[in-house]
């Protein structure tokens, strides 16, 4: 399963900042073209060759100090059940409050493993007083600077001992996973994919009691569908959906081969809806956007076209992707959808021979040579696609450092236009010869 290891704690006891130093400084600073920064609440992080995705329970809080302090709580719950590891960090200036207390008793009770941090240690004297946090009975405690990032090493190596690689799920079949914010129509989908003639599903020996993997077998289309929607009991207390919602997706995405993304036509394409396309790009997933609730759309003014320029701009710059407009509840277009999701896991695999790629290849840059760069001139000598689970090419070139991004990026989009790989993200890379 995706493993999540979540942060949780009081507000303002430096979450954040601790998330930041996990996910890298780089990726915060990447994507901060796209507006999504604020709004990045999950991101990836590898450490000692474990991988695992981090969550920062802080950007999910809103709201005045008593809805604060239950939103907290309803948190704490969901990652006990959904995390492999949860980080509880506590603020060594203000020292125990009666919510750390509270959220240790919970952690204590529940089964995951917690690591304590204790932020905000810079001096001798805050270490002395840190102790006191020895009592909040924690073995796993680690004192840090979450500013310089001093500690962070040490809190890592610990964690990842409790993280497995979990060996993906043992099928020559696709895994397909509809994604997407609460209440856009995951489970309506599932249910007009699957029909109520369940016969055609069975479920898959193995999986887990939280998410359902059926194999889906008909129109000559055979695949996995890990479904993840509304399989939770509803627990008595008024859950937070859309932190829920998250940590499932995020496991989804960890899982499937290929994502499809489910927005509400009537909503458009909204920020959590982007952090999920990039936690799926970042892992190199097929994406397919699905459009729902078209019908309700369809008497208005907007055309499939404008809408589909709409998203696109939005989900720039990878926009190779393709978008199929459909209704669950009709089950409009849903056999479309399949196929799209089929192509793309085709486009993911797809091997292009290295003859076929430097005729090609070599010629588009004879054609358009790169610019100089300090009036000297990278020469290409060699292309080949090189063995990953996603599409990636290495150019061989004379010296590396003088291609510029924006001359990979021409070169991917000639790859792109000679070879189907619509929603597929690829790497190119650039190697001395």
């Amino acid at each position: 399963m995706g493993n999540i290891v979540a942060i949780v704690g009081r507000p303002n006891v430096g979450k954040s900042t601790l998330y930041n130093r996990l996910v890298g400084m780089r990726e915060a600073i990447t994507d901060d073209f796209s507006g999504v920064t604020r709004d990045r609440k999950y991101g990836f992080c590898e450490w000692n060759g474990k991988r695992f995705t981090v969550v920062d329970t802080g950007g999910f809080v809103h709201g005045s100090d008593d809805v604060f302090e239950s939103a907290i709580r309803s948190q704490v719950r969901i990652a006990i059940e959904e995390s492999a590891a949860i980080i509880f960090m506590v603020d060594a200036q203000t020292g125990i409050t009666d919510l750390d207390e509270e959220i240790a008793k919970m952690l204590r009770r529940g089964d995951k493993p917690v690591f304590l941090v204790v932020n905000k240690v810079d001096n001798h004297n805050n270490m002395l007083e840190a102790n006191e946090f020895w009592g909040l009975g924690f073995e796993n405690t680690f004192f840090v600077a979450s500013i310089s990032g001093s500690g962070t090493g040490d809190l890592l190596d610990a964690v990842v001992e409790h993280i497995e690689n979990e060996p993906a799920l043992e099928t020559e079949l696709p895994k397909f996973a509809i994604v997407g914010r609460p209440n856009v129509g995951k489970s309506s989908l599932t249910n007009a994919l699957l029909g109520e003639d369940r016969n055609i599903v069975t479920p898959v020996a193995g999986t887990t009691r939280d998410s359902i993997h059926s194999t889906y077998n008909k129109f000559g289309k055979k695949f996995i569908l890990i479904d993840t929607a509304g399989i939770r009991k509803k627990s008595k207390v008024e859950e937070d959906l859309e932190f829920y919602s998250v940590m499932r997706a995020i496991r989804a995405v960890e899982e499937a081969d290929v994502c499809l993304l489910v927005l509400d036509a009537t909503q458009g394409i909204e920020a959590q809806d982007l952090n999920i396309l990039r936690l799926a790009q970042k892992r190199h997933k097929g994406i397919v956007i699905l459009v729902n609730k078209w019908d309700l759309m369809e008497k208005e003014t907007n055309t499939a076209r404008d809408y589909e320029l709409a998203i696109k701009r939005k989900m720039a710059p990878f926009d190779d992707v393709p978008v199929v407009f459909i209704s669950a509840t009709d089950k409009q277009r849903i056999f479309q959808a399949v196929e799209a999701a089929m192509e793309v896991y085709e486009n993911r695999t797809r091997r292009i021979k290295t003859s076929e790629l430097n005729e090609l290849m070599l010629n588009v840059i004879e054609a358009t040579p790169p610019p100089s760069v300090h009036g000297r001139y990278p020469k290409f000598k060699y292309v080949t696609q090189l063995p990953t689970h996603y599409p990636s090419f290495a150019f061989f070139v004379n010296n590396p450092n003088y291609v510029r991004d924006s001359y990979k990026q021409f070169l991917e989009n000639q790859l792109r236009k000679h070879f189907n790989f619509k929603g597929v993200t690829m790497e190119v890379y650039m190697r001395a010869k």
